[in-house]
C-alpha cells in the first residue's frame, strides 16, 4: 500500500469511529436525561438530593416488593417456557405419532390470534381458578409462547439423526436422547431465549394490570403506575423500574441479537 492508500483508510477510519460515537450519544442521550431529569426535580440538581430521592423510593414506598414480584413471575414466565418448548420442540422434529402435523399447524396458526384477544378468557379462567392476586395467576398466561417451540424445532431439525440413533441403539430412551445430547448442543439458544422471554415478562404489563388489584402483589412495571407525586418520585421510579431490563441486555447483547436474527429468520 502506498502512502494516499493509508490516509484514505485513517480517513474512512475516522469517520466511522465519530459515526459510532454519535450513535451512542443519541442512544445514551435518554438515559442521560432520565438521569438528568431526576437531578433537577430534587433540589436543583443537588446530588445528595438525587441520593436521597432514590433511597427514599427504594426504602419507603414497595418498589422492593415489586422487583421480588416481577422477578418471581418474569423467572416463573421463563422457566416455564422454557421447559415446555424444548421438549415439545424436539418431539414435533425427532419422533413421529399420530397429530403430529396436527399440532405443528396448530403451533403455527397461533400467530394468527393475537394474545390480546385471549385476555377476557384468560381473566375469567384465572378469577373461576382462584389464582388473582398471585404469582401462578400472572405466570400461567404468559407460558404461551409458540415462537420458542419453533426455533427449538427448527434448532433439532439440523442436528444430524445419526446422534439418536447411536443412542437408541445404545439403549437410551427419548427423555435422555433429549437430556444427554440435544439439549446440551442448543445452551446458547436456550439462553438467548431465556433472556428474551426474561425480558419480555419483565416488561408485561397488559397482563399482570388485570390481574393483580393488590398493591402489595403487584408487579413493578403495574406498580410504578401507583406513584402520582408528579415530581422526582415518579421519574425516580421510571429509572430503576427499566434498569434491571437495561443492564441485563448490555451483558447478553450479543446473545439478544443473535436469538431476534434467528426468530425473524424463521418468522420470515
Amino acid at each position: 500500500m502506498n502512502v494516499l492508500t493509508l490516509r484514505r483508510l485513517d480517513i474512512i477510519g475516522l469517520l466511522v469511529s465519530l459515526i459510532t460515537l454519535g450513535v451512542g450519544i443519541v442512544w445514551a442521550f435518554p438515559i442521560y436525561w432520565s438521569l438528568y431529569a431526576t437531578g433537577t426535580v430534587a433540589a436543583g440538581g443537588s446530588p445528595l438530593a438525587v441520593v436521597q430521592s432514590y433511597a427514599h423510593v427504594l426504602v419507603d414506598t414497595p418498589l422492593g416488593r415489586w422487583y421480588v414480584n416481577s422477578l418471581a413471575t418474569a423467572g416463573g414466565v421463563t422457566i416455564g417456557v422454557l421447559a415446555i418448548s424444548a421438549p415439545c420442540g424436539y418431539a414435533i422434529s425427532q419422533l413421529r405419532f399420530r397429530g403430529r402435523k396436527l399440532l405443528w399447524f396448530m403451533i403455527l396458526a397461533s400467530f394468527m390470534i393475537p394474545i390480546q384477544a385471549l385476555i377476557v378468557n384468560h381473566f375469567f379462567l384465572t378469577y373461576q381458578l382462584g389464582l388473582l392476586n398471585t404469582w401462578l395467576g400472572v405466570i400461567l398466561p404468559q407460558l404461551i409462547a409458540p415462537i420458542a417451540v419453533i426455533v427449538y424445532k427448527q434448532f433439532f431439525d439440523g442436528v444430524p439423526r445419526e446422534f439418536r440413533e447411536a443412542a437408541q441403539i445404545d439403549g437410551a430412551r427419548h427423555w435422555q436422547i433429549f437430556l444427554g445430547i440435544y439439549l446440551p448442543m442448543n445452551w446458547g439458544i436456550t439462553t438467548a431465549l431465556g433472556i428474551i422471554v426474561f425480558i419480555g415478562a419483565w416488561n408485561a404489563f397488559l397482563w399482570p394490570f388485570l390481574a393483580v388489584t393488590k398493591t402489595e402483589a403487584m408487579n413493578v412495571t403495574v406498580g410504578a403506575t401507583q406513584f402520582r407525586s408528579g415530581g422526582v418520585g415518579e421519574l425516580t421510579t421510571a429509572v430503576l423500574v427499566a434498569l434491571p431490563v437495561a443492564v441485563l441486555y448490555l451483558l447478553f447483547q450479543r446473545r439478544v441479537s443473535d436469538a431476534i436474527s434467528f426468530s425473524a429468520g424463521i418468522k420470515g
